[in-house]
């Protein structure tokens, strides 16, 4: 299935019904006073976040959704029926925008959180409503009001504890594989992701987190060159980055220094927000580094970026180095979390 990550949509709520003016009319009853019931309200629109549900591939194809209006009232004190609702499945992680105000009208993050998207129409007031003691033969009756009408912009934001961040061909996808279930393709040439992927790292019985790859970064991509900025705003929602380094590159004239300062500055370029989140760097591809050297090129590079943060070196395709990653990466997750929930309190 293709993977879609963004739609624009029309939600239309249903009209209420108006309300009648009616009188009853009986033998033998000749003043029967007013009875003219109201409208029914017309049907509402809701999102509903579903874990069953992947892409927003749905939304693509239709792209109105309109709900039915209330029936009007009647006579004999009957009012008009409501209008049924509509609800729409979206995936768990879909943002809901406003098109014309920007306005974020939905975050859905649970499974089953429901939010109102376009709230029908109320009901018309029938004549029964306006009898008084100086009004015994009310006229009056009132219409439906009109449903909501918006133009709803659908943004869906993979939910995952750790983003990998890497240039084309840096071993993303091999080190997804290595480490869970996942199975993105992988071949010896660039772009070979063209759609985030999702895979859940079991470290213990009882200890796993999820882990998302998506495309490779290019020099540029936070002015629209290449496939990776259309899809770094699902790595807002991790808790932990990590930063994929080809040591060995296919392209012996390519600088893998250069390479990774070219992404950290992307980073900056695109979110200074994703720019700020905890970040751990990862040597990947080292088993084609000559055992004698391994050690020396390793630090020569984080020499030269001048780096002092956390970071493992690793392979990916034999899978050297790939359980002590997952571990740290599992111990840093509850000790945040940990973290958070003592803020909270």
């Amino acid at each position: 299935m293709k993977f879609i990550d963004e739609a624009t949509i029309q939600v239309l709520a249903g009209k209420g019904g108006n309300g009648v003016a009616s009188f009853r009319r009986e033998k033998y009853i000749p003043k029967g006073g007013p009875d003219g019931g109201d409208g029914g309200r017309g049907g509402s629109i809701y999102a509903i976040a579903d874990r069953n549900i992947n892409t927003l591939i749905d939304y693509r194809f239709a792209r109105m959704y309109r709900a039915k209006s209330g029936q009007n009232g009647r006579g004999s004190d009957r009012y008009g029926k409501g209008a049924d609702d509509i609800i729409l499945r979206m995936p768990i992680g879909t943002l809901v925008k406003d098109v014309n105000t920007g306005e974020i009208i939905a975050d859905l993050v649970e499974h089953q959180q429901k939010v109102l998207l376009a709230q029908g129409g109320a009901g018309g007031l029938g004549n029964l409503h306006f009898k008084s003691s100086t009004n015994r033969a009310p006229r009056q009756c009132t219409n439906g009001e009109d449903g909501q009408d918006f133009e709803l912009k659908l943004e869906l934001k993979v939910l995952a504890d750790v983003g990998l961040l890497g240039m084309p061909n840096a071993g993303k996808s091999t080190l997804i594989r290595a480490v869970s279930a996942a199975r993105p393709k992988v071949a010896d040439y660039p772009f070979t992701t063209l759609q985030p992927n999702l895979g859940m790292v079991r470290v213990d019985q009882n200890r796993s987190f999820v882990m998302a790859d998506i495309p490779g970064l290019i020099e540029g991509a936070a002015e629209g060159i290449g496939l990776g900025h259309r899809f770094l705003k699902h790595l807002t929602r991790t808790r932990l980055l990590l930063h994929v380094v080809d040591m060995m590159p296919l392209d012996e004239n390519t600088d893998p220094v250069h390479e990774a300062q070219a992404l950290v500055e992307e980073l900056r370029k695109y979110d200074e927000s994703l720019f700020q989140k905890p970040r751990w760097l990862v040597l990947n591809k080292t088993d084609m580094l000559p055992d004698d050297q391994r050690a020396e090129t390793c630090d020569q590079f984080l020499r030269q970026l001048e780096w002092d943060g956390k970071y493992f070196i690793i392979s990916a395709l034999t899978g050297e180095g790939c359980k002590l990653l997952t571990y740290a990466i599992m111990d840093y997750l509850e000790q945040n979390i940990h973290q958070a929930e003592a803020v909270d309190e």
